[in-house]
């Protein structure tokens, strides 16, 4: 399902639900005090690279709780890198199945029940605004329930069902803020939502992806194949985002600026390959680009690894470039070089963390025109200067002096 649809129906039955459940709470609920937290689950369906900066949370509730006692609700399609992480068991792992919406929907009832066979008494919502979420945390039983209120500031309205009500800021970066919610958990609710929490001193750090000799050596072998036999010396990574189409014409650098790009990296690099990038839904688009780009060491890998595949891609090259996505999240659990682009969001709040983040953004006036507040929808902009404005120019030379220095420290090694 796409999000663009998940976030039409959110609107449309998310608000009478949270207003009729609302209600129920103020007159009829009368729960019992909560004991102590045991069991916990994690709300987040959709945007795997969102799960990807929640992992410093995953590690707290399962330091505090056991790894037993840690579960994780996701869309199906976005199960791969939570599988990835290894923080959360499998058997933990509620996945629903999509395909249309009402499958999505049996499979959201299907995990409303799961959860309330397993007796999770804490649910943690980290779908920020959504309508959706905040009504599975109410129905599922939960005693507890972290997540964003509106309060008198901005965000959608999603009625009053937290226990432990919280107000977004636009200026925490989302890992600090899924890893204050853990915090939070712990505290009483009225207390909130002012909490006295350094969040600089959390640890950040990410799990790092060693992958296997034998993932080495299949993907070689795909790379192997996708070249006719040659074997690239020094490897760069484009991923264009061709299907990113939801947020189409907002997030996506032009595709001709990727085969420009291309082609000024192998004309002043000898020694480096370039490979296109994606999903399987890709494919079909990435091809036409190599085809533009015409150069013998340029190739495509759009549609031909598994997630983890795609992982192993990343520790063999040097450099990925790409827009404001899940890759660039990904990319962060390996010691690839990560330039991405930023437009209608910022960087502040989402951009992949650590030494061998670059991000280009260009802060126009405009710019965040996508947040929480609205719920990460499109607006009403047909000319997405901040991409367009992101120049070739700028992100070679960015490239260009990344290559420089690992070649550098390469030949001092």
């Amino acid at each position: 399902m796409k999000a663009s649809t998940i976030r039409v129906v959110d609107s449309w039955l998310g608000i009478p639900a949270c207003a009729a459940l609302t209600l129920w709470r103020r007159l009829f609920d009368r729960r019992p005090a909560p004991g102590p937290v045991k069991r916990i689950l994690f709300f987040k369906l959709v945007e795997q690279g969102a799960t990807v900066l929640a992992y410093p949370s995953l590690r707290t509730a399962v330091e505090r709780v056991g790894a037993e006692n840690v579960f994780f609700m996701v869309l199906e399609e976005n199960r791969a890198i939570l599988d990835l992480l290894e923080i959360v068991p499998p058997q933990n792992v509620i996945s629903v199945p999509t395909g249309g919406l009402l499958t999505t929907l049996v499979g959201m009832v299907r995990g409303l029940l799961r959860v309330r066979r397993e007796k999770i008494d804490s649910v943690l919502d980290f779908e920020f605004f959504a309508r959706s979420s905040a009504v599975f945390a109410y129905l599922c039983g939960a005693s507890r329930r972290v997540g964003y209120h509106r309060f008198e500031g901005g965000g959608p309205w999603r009625g009053d069902l937290m226990t432990h009500r919280l107000v977004y800021t636009p200026h925490v970066h989302a890992l600090r803020a899924m890893r204050v919610m853990v915090e939070a958990l712990w505290r009483e609710p009225a207390q909130l939502p002012a909490l006295d929490i350094d969040q600089f001193s959390f640890d950040e750090s990410l799990v790092r992806f060693s992958p296997k000799p034998h993932d080495v050596e299949a993907v070689r072998n795909a790379i192997s194949q996708a070249t006719d036999g040659a074997v690239p010396r020094r490897l760069v990574l484009l991923n264009a985002n061709t299907s990113d189409r939801d947020l189409v014409p907002l997030r996506r650098w032009d595709a001709d600026r990727y085969v420009d790009l291309a082609r000024r990296i192998l004309a002043e690099h000898e020694d480096v390959s370039i490979a296109f990038t994606g999903a399987p839904s890709e494919a079909a688009d990435v091809e036409p680009l190599v085809r533009e780009v015409n150069h013998p060491r340029c190739f495509s890998m759009a549609g031909k690894t598994t997630m983890r595949q795609l992982l192993v891609l990343y520790t063999l090259a040097e450099v990925l470039v790409s827009n404001d996505s899940g890759p660039a999240h990904f990319a962060a659990l390996t010691d690839v070089e990560t330039v991405t682009l930023f437009g209608p969001e910022v960087p502040r709040l989402w951009g992949a963390l650590g030494p061998r983040s670059h991000i280009i953004w260009l802060a126009l006036p405009c710019s965040p025109c996508l947040s929480a507040y609205n719920n990460r929808l499109a607006v009403e902009c047909h000319n997405n200067l901040c991409m367009k404005g992101i120049t070739v120019d700028r992100v070679y030379e960015t490239v260009r002096g990344i290559l420089g220095r690992r070649s550098a420290a390469d030949s001092r090694a």
